[in-house]
């Protein structure tokens, strides 16, 4: 039976707006680490490569050893969340960042800089696990989004903020001073952990229904709204089986665990990371052969990340995920499709280099407005509570899983499609991807996160979950 408790509409308290807001800003500064670990490689890159005479391949190890990492720290994390708590659990990831970035830094041989990418890809799993459903769980439905998104935001932040410091660095080659700076954001992530409530959610879960009210009320704009959620949380707990057992038992839980992984494989597979883990290739590619303009050309790209990160902030509440979402994908696919034509055609002019930069910018627009922030912001969300880790588990597993093979297979695509087919392949896929969302995604907008639970469980078509 669904709780009943009426909530008498209440005055938006500023303290209970700014608590709120400050527990996600702080929750999503692990955004920003993810993003520094992901940027700093692109303009790193070139500089390892000579000091240590890598081959190709070493070099796609190189990148997508830290997606390695990411995947095992994303399985990881469903127990170490389930058992400590996403507080806790941010707190190890923070650490990790600590002691792979400077063990980054200190590298005397590729293979120690593999491993030590490995150990900050553990943290990256740890932070791109436990922030979004955090902030899932800590957010009021009706900025909810804004409030995951606001974690790709950080993610953006940190991605431009690595193509800066690298510039910075590039002048004298000190490949070091880029993979060490990573160090003093993450001593501050860990400091500002020690300030975070836990999960009102997780609390419930362990039957800590006096802390988790607490919190909330905290969290919320008055003791009967906060009574009430927690009313709703104890009602979605009484599930019967959890984690793999219901995964197992349910075949509605099963479709929402795979739900997650297809979000997730769709979102890798728009080709987003190729451009941030090879900008300075791309723009090699379209024409720009310096290093100085290939490494301001990626601080660019990295800008306009971060500015159109804000359209998706602006609309994911109010528009919604779905419509977005399509929006992002149809203009992902044509900027794409145009950058391969470009490379197939030649750029032999000014003009033609520059068409083929917005073209890129384009696609980077398309991204930072929808799958960016919407695929995590959806994947948090549609996943029942007692099966919350599980289902997140599985789904953030893939999305390093899919970054892995990304990663791993650019410079190989490009060696044997050549760089208009790769971009080609890309664009294709992002087509495919618009009519995945129209039959697949739900609209999840302004609806509690009991409510989708209500739905799924129900056996409700996965496009109608986020109804009333």
């Amino acid at each position: 039976m669904r709780a009943t408790v009426k909530v008498t509409p209440a005055e938006k308290s500023p303290t209970h707006v700014g608590m709120t807001f400050f527990v996600c800003f702080l929750a999503a500064l692990a955004g920003l680490l993810f993003g520094l670990d992901i940027g700093v490689i692109a303009g790193a890159l070139p500089f390892i490569t000579e000091t240590f005479q890598i081959t190709s391949s070493q070099q796609e190890w190189v990148v997508s050893s830290m997606m390695f990492g990411a995947a095992v720290g994303a399985i990881g994390s469903g127990w170490m969340n389930f058992r400590l708590g996403r507080k806790y659990s941010l707190m190890i990831g923070a650490i990790l960042f600590v002691a792979g970035s400077l063990c980054s830094a200190f590298a005397p041989n590729v293979e120690v800089l593999i491993v030590s990418r490995i150990l900050l890809g553990l943290a990256v799993g740890i932070a791109s696990y436990t922030a979004p459903i955090y902030l899932s769980e800590i957010a009021p439905e009706k900025i909810r989004g804004s409030m995951i998104s606001m974690y790709q935001l950080m993610i953006t932040i940190g991605i431009l903020a690595a193509y800066l410091s690298d510039t910075a660095f590039s002048y004298t080659g000190a490949w070091r001073w880029m993979l060490g700076v990573i160090t003093i954001p993450a001593g501050l992530l860990l400091v500002g952990v020690f300030f975070l409530p836990d999960s009102p959610r997780w609390l419930a879960s362990r039957n800590r229904h006096e802390q988790a009210r607490q919190v909330l009320e905290k969290l919320r704009d008055s003791s009967a709204q906060a009574q009430y959620e927690l009313n709703e949380i104890r009602e979605s707990l009484k599930l019967k089986q959890s984690g793999w057992a219901l995964f197992k038992g349910n075949k509605n839980f099963r479709r929402a665990v795979f739900l997650g992984i297809l979000l997730q494989v769709m979102q890798q597979f728009t080709g987003m990371n190729v451009t941030m883990y090879y900008a300075p290739k791309i723009f090699g590619l379209a024409g720009f052969a310096s290093t100085e303009q290939q490494m301001w050309g990626t601080v660019i790209v990295g800008l306009v990340n971060v500015l159109a990160t804000f359209i998706a902030i602006g609309l994911v509440d109010r528009w919604g995920r779905k419509p977005t979402l399509i929006l992002g994908f149809i203009v992902m696919a044509v900027g794409m499709g145009a950058l391969g034509t470009m490379m197939n055609i030649g750029m032999n002019s000014a003009a033609e280099q520059y068409f083929a930069i917005v073209m890129l910018l384009m696609f980077i627009v398309g991204f930072a407005m929808s799958a960016g922030p919407l695929i995590w912001v959806l994947c948090s969300e549609i996943q029942p509570l007692k099966g919350r880790d599980f289902g997140i588990t599985c789904s953030t597993a893939t999305n390093w899983i899919a970054n892995m093979i990304v990663g791993a297979t650019f410079l190989t695509m490009l060696n044997s499609l050549g760089s208009a087919h790769t971009f080609w392949v890309y664009a294709g896929l992002n087509v495919l991807f618009v009519f995945i969302t129209l039959a697949l995604i739900p609209e999840t907008k302004n609806i509690s996160l009991e409510q989708i639970e209500r739905n799924l469980m129900a056996g409700k078509p996965l496009r109608n979950i986020g109804s009333r």
